[in-house]
């Protein structure tokens, strides 16, 4: 069990693992050794709570396809292990990240003092736009 939050666990079993050639350089195992990890995780199918899934495929993460699956390739280790582990932790990330609650904006209104400065910015602007223009004959 993969913990996101105190509430929320994702079991391992849910997520699908294909180990895949990773891209660049690597030396004399580059063509022999597939260390990278492809991740899949499909969102709908899974046993996170209903509210979490709708937070997550509403995120609109690149990350995350049009049929609700969560696909992450991580490359960055030559460690089979080290880039499984890092796909599952970007994985947390991302559910983490949905699972946060959204906190409502709480409306303000300008003070007094900001709203005369705002005018008289706008004013001086004026002014200065204003001589910019053609000089009449007098």
């Amino acid at each position: 069990m993969i913990s996101i939050n105190d509430h929320i666990a994702l079991d391992e079993r849910e997520i699908e693992f294909l180990m895949i050639r990773a891209q660049g350089a690597g030396g004399q195992n580059v063509n022999k050794v597939s260390s990278a990890v492809h991740m899949r995780f499909d969102v709908r199918a899974s046993s996170l709570p209903d509210e979490l899934k709708e937070a997550v495929l509403a995120l609109g993460d690149r990350r995350i396809s049009k049929d609700g699956v969560v696909v992450i390739k991580a490359q960055t280790s030559r460690s089979q292990d080290k880039n499984r582990g890092e796909a599952i932790d970007r994985l947390v990330a991302l559910l983490q990240e949905a699972a946060k609650p959204v906190i409502p904006r709480k409306a303000t209104r300008p003070t007094r003092s900001s709203q005369r400065r705002r005018v008289q910015r706008k004013v001086m602007h004026g002014l200065t736009k204003q001589l910019r223009g053609k000089v009449g004959q007098d």
